[in-house]
């Protein structure tokens, strides 16, 4: 049976992986092999873990989540132009950038990646218009949501106050 303490034993390589496009195709983006590293596709089973996790939960049973769920719910709303917005927006959340964090796409399509990498390319993780995308840690205390019409979620159940030392960060990497 597949939990978090063993999911990492369910990897597959990131050219057995649906949605490698997004990170291997020069028509959307080619990530250095360093980051490309640090990506961990899941296999079906594991990412079926991670999908009827968040469904037995009822995490979106209300849009973006279960009303009462979370104590406090911030919004970001992407558009054109808005990506550095964005990435600070993220960068606030205060994670730890080698926080490992669990993506669930599909009932098949999962990874796991550090924070800093979601953080970097987001907009290769997620596409507005054609994606929804949950992103969490085990503990279930907070939850993203890549909303498909180019708004993202951030529920917590920690007392949340946005990181305010986002001008010292580098997102060059």
């Amino acid at each position: 049976m597949i939990g978090f303490d063993n999911i990492k034993d369910n990897l597959v390589d990131l050219n057995d992986f649906r949605l490698k496009w997004r990170f291997t195709d020069k028509k959307y983006n080619l990530l250095p092999d360093e980051h490309l590293e640090q990506l961990k596709p899941l296999n079906k089973n594991a990412s079926s873990f991670l999908w009827n996790h968040i469904i037995t939960v009822d995490l979106h049973k209300d849009t973006p989540f279960k009303k009462g769920f979370f104590k406090s719910i911030d919004k970001a709303k992407i558009s054109d132009g808005n990506e550095s917005e964005i990435k600070k927006w993220l960068y606030q959340r205060g994670f730890p950038f080698e926080k490992e964090v669990y993506l669930s796409w599909q009932p098949d399509e999962g990874m796991i990646v550090p924070w800093k990498i979601l953080i970097k390319y987001f907009d290769d993780f997620f596409y507005s218009g054609s994606d929804d995308l949950t992103v969490i840690d085990k503990s279930l205390n907070w939850a993203l949501l890549f909303y498909h019409e180019s708004e993202i979620y951030f529920g917590s159940n920690e007392k949340f106050k946005p990181s305010d030392s986002f001008n010292d960060i580098d997102f060059i990497w």
